[in-house]
């Protein structure tokens, strides 16, 4: 991964900048403005909307609304598994990218795919950013108790082993903006009609659920 190397060391350089004028003129120091990569599948590609109404668009007026400078970048890719998300990461960790949203998993689960896969294919991702040394939230998914115990076990442990492993911030479960599943009357009238993806609204209370802990993330850019 040279080309991630040499982003790293850019990035640093373009850190210790930054410090230097803050320093030298303290009355000019504003707010970094932040790039923030959403890496993801439909969810965040925004699958069944209209463009405003995607999780991006939607996250960046949140961001907006709430006086942050931090521009969001849409790298969704509906249908996109883990193995697709590090096939792409390289090139996601362009040279104006500070810090990475990491939304992948859905998929997998959809497929049934080995737990060990998605894993692995995780890992590679969450190396590479902290290579590039571009910080990472780690959205979460879970799997549904129908595909038995050692399964869901296995799928559930791995965003927090890896966000422990890899110093990435942790949001549990993607969709937990959503709601409860005890609660599926409600759930179900914030998603479309394929019971897969959520409506505008359900987007909306996604986007103010995660918004704070993407605030945190645009601080450690800054390196707060």
């Amino acid at each position: 991964m040279r080309t991630v190397c040499r982003y790293g060391a850019w990035r640093s350089a373009r850190k210790l900048a930054a410090l230097a004028i803050a320093v030298a003129f303290p009355t000019l120091a504003v707010a970094q403005q932040i790039t923030v990569a959403a890496l993801g599948d439909s969810l965040t590609q925004g699958y069944g909307l209209p463009q405003e109404d995607g999780f991006v668009p939607q996250l960046q007026a949140w961001l907006d609304e709430n006086g942050h400078e931090v521009r969001v970048i849409n790298a969704g890719v509906s249908g996109d598994t883990t193995a697709g998300g590090l096939s792409r990461v390289a090139w996601t960790l362009g040279d104006d990218v500070d810090a990475v949203i990491v939304a992948l998993g859905g998929n997998d689960l959809l497929r049934g795919l080995a737990p060990e896969a998605t894993r692995e294919n995780l890992d590679g991702i969450l190396e590479a950013a902290g290579a590039a040394e571009v910080p990472v939230l780690l959205a979460g998914m879970t799997a549904p108790a129908n595909y038995g115990a050692a399964y869901k076990d296995s799928f559930d442990a791995i965003y927090p082993d890896l966000a422990a492993a890899h110093d990435a911030l942790l949001y549990p479960f993607f969709l937990a903006g959503l709601g409860s599943a005890d609660n599926l009357a409600a759930v179900q009238a914030l998603m479309q009609a394929d019971g897969v993806h959520p409506n505008a609204e359900g987007v909306s209370r996604m986007v103010a659920d995660i918004g704070p802990f993407v605030v945190e993330l645009a601080d450690r850019a800054r390196g707060g």
